[in-house]
């Protein structure tokens, strides 16, 4: 095995130059991109800190006491961050998440919790209000997170079997206290819930059946992630890539499932319900999802941008550079500005990563440039 040399201060993180257009184009809630995907979803990430040093987002040979984090003052405000949102949702974006790192560490989320709930369509409509978190301070949060105003939460867990997931989050976290977490948000009525689980061969495969049958009747989605190459520190290889339609086969063995519906356009998950006694979907038991972006790619309806912690705009999961927003945002310019350059941003859209990487040769696409770190743009 090679060593990786890594900077610390990762350079994909300078940005490209937001364009202003003179004369802005008010925005119609409705903007496409260059393959005609609407804008639906933007997902904000509000730190670049987490408490775990899980091997294929933040593993801890990289991420240790020496590197740089950003400093406080680079972060955009909770100010700024709901500024940004509200020419996002005035060009059609209906559902907000936050992301990290790991966003319960960001002091007093809940604030901005607070400003975006009061965000509103064009047409007048609440936004479907999300966060991801790994659940280690839920049972702290969920109840003050339910009072602000978010709707529900997902929960990162990558198995049951306390040694595995003590190895995988890599600082000694117990899944007891996860678990925990996931009930408290419960209490709270943060759902429905969604789990996911990251699947890495030769790793937490094991894990699949535990995971699928403690949910299964609960009320909780378990969605199971294929291991992807985000970034450029995991070490992603193609032979640790356990595609979706094993997990599935393999989960239909034990448990009988059939396919459901997607519950809205663009979304990432393929969904399975679980069969009753007549082989027919039972909703009391729930169904479980499987999200295949290295194997079944969903580029074609993906309608995701990602706003970096510091007001950068990324316009695929698997980006090289994002736009500085943060320079129109701190230099003066105006809401119509900002809307302008949201807008030309998108409609020069072409990102299809995962459809590309379906015509490389096997690891070739852990070779094809440096990503943004997922830590740094979110999930």
């Amino acid at each position: 095995m090679t060593d990786r040399v890594i900077p610390l201060l990762d350079e994909s993180r300078q940005g490209l130059r937001a364009p202003v257009r003179p004369h802005a184009t008010a925005p119609s809630g409705l903007v496409l991109d260059g393959l005609k995907r609407p804008l639906r979803d933007l997902r904000i990430s509000v730190t670049d800190r987490c408490n775990f040093r899980c091997s294929y987002c933040m593993p801890k040979e990289v991420f240790d006491k020496d590197y740089q984090y950003l400093p406080h003052s680079s972060l955009l405000s909770f100010e700024e961050v709901t500024r940004v949102a509200r020419q996002f949702v005035a060009h059609g974006v209906q559902k907000i998440r936050l992301t990290g790192g790991e966003p319960l560490l960001r002091k007093n989320v809940e604030i901005l919790i607070e400003q975006l709930a009061a965000l509103r369509t064009p047409e007048g409509q609440k936004l479907d209000l999300t966060l991801t978190t790994n659940g280690s301070l839920l049972r702290k949060k969920a109840r003050v997170l339910k009072d602000a105003g978010l709707d529900r939460v997902t929960v990162s867990l990558d198995g049951l079997n306390d040694a595995i997931f003590r190895r995988m989050n890599d600082v000694d976290f117990p899944v007891a206290d996860v678990l925990d977490g996931i009930e408290a948000a419960q209490e709270a009525g943060l759902g429905p819930i969604k789990v996911n689980m990251v699947v890495k061969r030769g790793t937490n495969e094991q894990e699949i059946l535990p995971m699928a049958r403690h949910f299964r009747g609960t009320g909780v989605v378990v969605r199971f992630i294929e291991y992807m190459d985000v970034g450029a520190t995991n070490g992603w290889r193609m032979d640790e890539v356990m595609p979706s339609a094993e997990v599935m086969a393999h989960i239909n063995e034990s448990m009988p499932v059939v396919p459901l519906e997607a519950t809205a356009p663009g979304e990432t998950a393929q969904r399975w319900g679980y069969a009753g006694a007549d082989g027919q979907y039972d909703p009391s038991l729930g169904e479980v999802g499987v999200i295949s972006s290295v194997t079944q790619a969903f580029c074609s309806d993906c309608n995701r941008a990602r706003l970096s912690t510091e007001g950068k705009l990324y316009l695929c999961l698997f980006a090289h550079q994002g736009y500085d927003l943060r320079e129109l945002v701190r230099g003066g310019a105006d809401d119509a500005a900002l809307a302008g350059a949201i807008a030309a941003i998108w409609e020069g859209r072409a990102d299809r990563y995962s459809q590309l990487r379906a015509s490389m040769p096997p690891d070739q696409a852990a070779k094809s440039g440096r990503r943004i770190e997922m830590s740094y743009i979110g999930g």
